[in-house]
């Protein structure tokens, strides 16, 4: 999988909205998480059971204090998963990445710690390779949701942590990540 080129574009439009700002003002942000991914399922027989450094980059625009609208980039790695069948060995490697696009539900908890809900739908494509031998190259749309914490460094940074997760066709991705959020204008 091309995961360059999807990523450069997520750069770019994570950078794009700082022009964006100048003509709208307060509440655009930018934000990267990184974490864990992980898979679990049987795949026609092959059990694939891995976990991954998955990332995510995101952009958005809060509208209010409890509501922002999100676009970002997912990529969950490589899941790799050894296998022997009749005595012969193989690896299977199993990758996606792809795009966001949902809403983001904050309330506040504390004075500086949001209780978070996002969910959205997750455009994707992914590679399954046997013995680096590409099986097949699935792509799909499907749901997305999760929950997770905010913590105000100060006006403009936010740590935050969230379990995200995405459906990939008839199997499921559970994400862990941490991240830091930059708020434009503030």
């Amino acid at each position: 999988m091309h995961t360059i080129k999807p990523t450069l574009i997520a750069l770019l439009l994570a950078l794009s909205i700082a022009p964006i700002n100048a003509v709208a003002g307060d509440g655009f942000y930018a934000a990267a998480s990184i974490g864990s991914a992980s898979l679990d399922d049987d795949f026609d027989g092959l059990e694939i059971n891995d976990d991954t450094t998955a990332y995510r980059l995101t952009a958005g625009w809060q509208a209010n204090r409890y509501f922002a609208l999100e676009v970002g980039y997912h990529n969950f790695g490589d899941f790799e998963q050894s296998f022997t069948i009749d005595g012969i060995s193989g690896k299977a490697k199993l990758s996606a990445d792809g795009y966001t696009l949902g809403v983001t539900g904050r309330y506040p908890l504390w004075s500086k710690v949001d209780l978070m809900g996002r969910a959205g739908a997750f455009f994707w494509d992914g590679e399954a390779d046997i013995n680096n031998v590409s099986q097949a190259t699935p792509e799909d749309s499907n749901l997305f949701f999760g929950l997770g914490l905010s913590y105000d460094l100060s006006d403009s940074f936010a740590v935050t942590t969230d379990w995200t997760r995405y459906e990939l066709q008839d199997t499921n991705s559970d994400v862990f990540s941490v991240g830091l959020q930059f708020r434009f204008g503030r």
